[in-house]
């Protein structure tokens, strides 16, 4: 036999467990698809709710407020740009689409890198997945979430999720491995609950390198918008997508520039999210 004509097909192995998984967990996968759409839908509706310019005014007071003048301006920069582009619906459907999977996201690998953190076994067990996940193309990960979700925003955001989770989760193990045992052995010492170690002690001192890690899953996440517009889940993507399959460069590069502008609003919103001090 010539080696050449050797094949090997992982789709005809993967394609049964997908019909399998289908047939006997589809109510589950339809749970996960209306928490998500619930979510997505809500905060959608709460960013297209107002005016685009009251939008605008309240994220620059809140930014002033939480951070610093300069922030505040920058924000109203940001999101003046992609009212003036003529993409403020595609760039609000694509902030909630980023915060819901962002969220979940940090939902999911915030404890397990503590616990990968804390026991060696566990994280011994989930380095060789997070190297391979992130190894792995992005678009690779929306086929078996279309397989099992269909078209559309459900399984852009669940591929996104999953192309988010292992900056977050390694930079929390790294977080927690490299707390001085020092300030732990004092809050016990001192009678400190673990509880209150971890909120009081351990989180605060994290805080640096765990923000690194909310930094990344968010640019992370923002690089599969283009990609999420190919399965139809909206967005900056699909005006990109739109642009590209017409070939019509002032709409693609419009919608291009609004993505780096939101990227640019959510990184530095970010940066600030756990220094930030009420006036």
């Amino acid at each position: 036999m010539n080696p050449t004509e050797v094949t090997f097909s992982p789709g005809q192995y993967l394609a049964p467990i997908v019909d399998w998984l289908n047939t006997n967990f589809h109510f589950v996968f339809l749970a996960i698809s209306t928490f998500i759409e619930a979510i997505l839908g809500g905060i959608e509706k709460a960013l297209l709710a107002p005016p685009a310019y009251v939008l605008i005014l309240i994220v620059m007071a809140l930014a002033f407020w939480l951070i610093n003048v300069r922030i505040a301006l920058f924000s109203g920069a940001m999101l003046g740009f992609c009212l003036l582009a003529g993409l403020w619906t595609a760039s609000m459907q694509t902030i909630a689409l980023v915060s819901v999977a962002v969220l979940i996201a940090v939902v999911i690998a915030f404890p397990l890198g503590i616990l990968a953190a804390r026991v060696k076994k566990v994280e011994a067990a989930i380095l060789p997945v997070l190297n391979i996940m992130q190894t792995v193309p992005p678009w690779v990960y929306l086929i078996p979430a279309v397989m099992l979700f269909s078209l559309g925003r459900v399984p852009a955001i669940v591929a996104t999720i999953v192309y988010g989770i292992p900056p977050m989760l390694r930079l929390t193990t790294l977080a927690f491995k490299q707390l001085p045992k020092e300030l732990l052995e004092l809050g016990q010492a001192l009678g400190a609950s673990p509880r209150a170690v971890l909120l009081k002690i351990e989180i605060p001192t994290a805080a640096p390198t765990l923000l690194v890690g909310l930094n990344q899953c968010i640019l992370l996440s923002l690089a599969m918008v283009v990609l999420a517009g190919l399965v139809g889940a909206g967005g900056l993507g699909a005006e990109v997508t739109r642009g590209l399959t017409r070939m019509e460069m002032g709409l693609g590069l419009r919608a291009g520039l609004a993505i780096v502008a939101v990227a640019l609003l959510l990184d530095r919103l970010s940066r600030s999210l756990l220094q930030f001090r009420p006036r």
